[in-house]
C-alpha cells in the first residue's frame, strides 16, 4: 500500500492505507482519533463530519485519496482541552442525551459559525439540517449555536 500525507489537525502525518480508504477509517484505525463517529456509512446522518479546510465534511465517503495537501480538522484538533466556544455551549446549553452524534453536530456548527458568525434560525436549521441526532436535542442544539455565536 501506498504511503499517504496528510495535514490532520495541524500535523503532517503519514498512513499506509488503500487510497480509496474512506477518511473517517484512516483516523479511526491508523491515527487512533476516535472522536469521529462511525454512523450511517452513506454521508446520510453527520455523524463522522470533520473539517476539510475549514468546510464541514462527512469522512465515511471522502476518499483519502482525495484530501491531498487539504487541512483535516477533527474534533480533537477543534481545541486542546474542549474550550473552544461551541464546545462551551454544548455543555452551557446541556445538549448532549447519548452524545453519539455529538461530534458531527459539533463539527457542523463550528463551521457554519465561521461562515456565517450570526445566523438566522433558519440558517441554523438549514446548515444544520443534515445532522441527525436520535435522542431529538434540536432544540437545544440550536440555543448551543446561538450561545456560541455570542461568545465567538
Amino acid at each position: 500500500m501506498p504511503v499517504i500525507s496528510l495535514n490532520v489537525n495541524g500535523k503532517t502525518v503519514s498512513v499506509d492505507a488503500d487510497p480509496a480508504t474512506p477518511v473517517l477509517w484512516v483516523l479511526r484505525e491508523h491515527l487512533n482519533l476516535v472522536g469521529t463517529k462511525y454512523g450511517c456509512g452513506v454521508a446520510q446522518c453527520g455523524t463522522c463530519t470533520i473539517h476539510l479546510n475549514g468546510n464541514a465534511v462527512r469522512s465515511c465517503q471522502l476518499p483519502v485519496s482525495a484530501v491531498g495537501k487539504n487541512a483535516i480538522t477533527t474534533i480533537e484538533g477543534l481545541s486542546e482541552n474542549g474550550d473552544h466556544p461551541v464546545q462551551k455551549a454544548w455543555i452551557e446549553q446541556d445538549v448532549a442525551q447519548c452524545g453519539y452524534c455529538q461530534t458531527g453536530q459539533i463539527m457542523t456548527a463550528t463551521a457554519l459559525l465561521k461562515s456565517n458568525p450570526n445566523p438566522t434560525d433558519a440558517q441554523i436549521e438549514a446548515s444544520m439540517s443534515g445532522n441527525i441526532c436520535r435522542c431529538g436535542t434540536y432544540l437545544r442544539i440550536k440555543e448551543a449555536i446561538k450561545t456560541a455565536a455570542k461568545q465567538m
